[in-house]
């Protein structure tokens, strides 16, 4: 299992703190998730939908508040996963060194995850079924053996 894992997404507001509430809720071994975006706004609060969805499913949020992607933050991750394939270019350009350890949350099905902030309820949940499944599908790899 990787030790540190990173999620990044655009405003680290919706899409990356809900995949890392994800993987604290479903990880069968102890390690560190957290979450930054590429342009997030520092403290700015979490999405209140996606808050309100993630309860529902009995997942606990805390008291996330955002930050934006540092270098420092992806050279100390084992694993960066990004929510849409064009930001791993972008985490990339940010620290070269990453290239290897950068991958998209929905490499394997060769899917983005779309933002669904300030949209829809339904577009929300969309986007939360799509995080869940692709956060399973990580853990069967990253936590095998």
């Amino acid at each position: 299992m990787f030790n540190d894992v990173l999620i990044v997404c655009h405003a680290n507001v919706c899409r990356s703190p809900a995949v890392e509430q994800l993987f604290r809720a479903v990880a069968p071994q102890p390690g560190r998730f957290h979450s930054a975006g590429l342009r997030a706004r520092e403290g700015a609060y979490m999405d209140p939908m996606m808050q309100h969805l993630l309860a529902e499913r009995g997942v606990k949020v805390g008291k996330h508040r955002a930050r934006r992607l540092t270098r420092r933050l992806v050279r100390a991750a084992d694993l960066v996963l990004v929510t849409e394939r064009r930001q791993v270019s972008e985490v990339e350009w940010l620290d070269p060194t990453a290239r290897g350890k950068v991958y998209a949350l929905g490499n394997w099905e060769n899917s983005d995850v779309a933002d669904p902030h300030g949209l829809h309820e339904e577009a929300y949940r969309e986007s939360l079924e799509l995080m869940d499944r692709l956060v399973k599908g990580w853990l069967s790899r990253i936590c095998q053996g």
